[in-house]
């Protein structure tokens, strides 16, 4: 049983790298089913959030992840599987009959929580990109679960494309109020909606 220590080495290393400072703007950290969703710049992101959260809210919360990334090496495999408990998603569609959704819809069933990122990539630039729908479809499923924004500062500078070592420069992790659909409310306005409300915990659009 190796995996909780290597989580909390894990969640060390990240506080410490970052300064890891967590800001809860309109929610608290409560155990309630909840589907998280933040801002794509580094491969660090779901793991600086998954290390903000408190202990007993990472044991049912899990992070969406690419499978194509997370499932090239012995070392991802375990993390991802054995410690982080991820949800993995293929990007590649090769049967028409893959829907990418299911194995969330599944996680919310089981009572579990999920860390998103609605951009569907990584976006190292400022803003956010046009949101994927997977974020509606999973909150009109399991409208139980409360839809919280988190807006991550700064990972983007300590781990940067292509460098090999992080830069120790303070992060911070904002939650903000969570959000609900709305009667009547479209696909369109509700996705509109949610990127609105996390670009808004953004410190820099202030």
């Amino acid at each position: 049983m190796l995996e909780p220590l290597v989580a909390k080495l894990i969640t060390r290393a990240a506080r410490s790298i970052t300064g890891a400072r967590s800001l809860w703007k309109g929610c608290s950290p409560q155990r309630r089913q909840r589907i998280y969703f933040a801002n794509h710049s580094s491969h660090g992101d779901f793991v600086l959030l998954w290390a903000s959260l408190p202990s007993l809210l990472r044991k049912t919360t899990r992070p969406v992840a690419s499978a194509d990334y997370w499932q090239r090496s012995m070392v991802r495999r375990y993390l991802i599987n054995r410690v982080f408990n991820g949800v993995l998603v293929h990007r590649e569609r090769k049967m028409t009959t893959h829907k990418p959704l299911q194995v969330m819809l599944d996680a919310l069933r089981n009572g579990d929580s999920l860390i998103i990122f609605p951009e569907g990539t990584r976006n190292p630039d400022t803003g956010l990109l046009p949101f994927k729908s997977g974020l509606y479809h999973l909150a009109k499923s399991h409208p139980q679960a409360e839809i919280v924004p988190v807006w991550i500062t700064n990972l983007n500078r300590v781990m940067p494309k292509g460098r090999f070592l992080p830069l120790p420069l303070l992060c911070t992790t904002i939650f903000g109020p969570p959000l609900k659909i709305e009667n009547g409310e479209s696909k369109e306005q509700f996705l509109e909606r949610s990127r609105d409300a996390l670009l808004a915990l953004d410190p820099e659009q202030a």
